[in-house]
């Protein structure tokens, strides 16, 4: 069991981080107040979790203005790809480890 808790990344034990990336996985961009929806947190909470995803290079961030209004999304990089799939797949042995 030990070889699987060494796959899981620390990055995603957070409920939020886990959500923005699985949020991210199925979607190519995101948009802010989308994630912000979909999760159910505060704008604070959800920029202080994507800025540490980001310091991991999980994800970036694309900033625009649409009608002048500020426009913030956000994807997945490879390595944020890689890296999660590893997480998942870590999960899913140690699930079925336990049966």
């Amino acid at each position: 069991m030990k070889m699987f808790l060494e796959d899981l990344h620390k990055a995603f034990e957070s409920r939020v981080r886990l959500g923005i990336m699985s949020a991210l996985a199925v979607n190519d961009t995101l948009e802010f107040t989308v994630l912000k929806e979909y999760l159910d947190v505060t704008d604070g909470n959800l920029a202080s979790h994507l800025k540490a995803l980001e310091k991991e290079s999980f994800i970036e961030v694309n900033k625009s203005f649409v009608d002048r209004k500020p426009n913030t999304k956000y994807s997945m990089t490879k390595e944020g790809k890689i890296a999660f799939e590893e997480h998942i797949t870590a999960l899913e042995k140690l699930i079925k480890s336990q049966k």
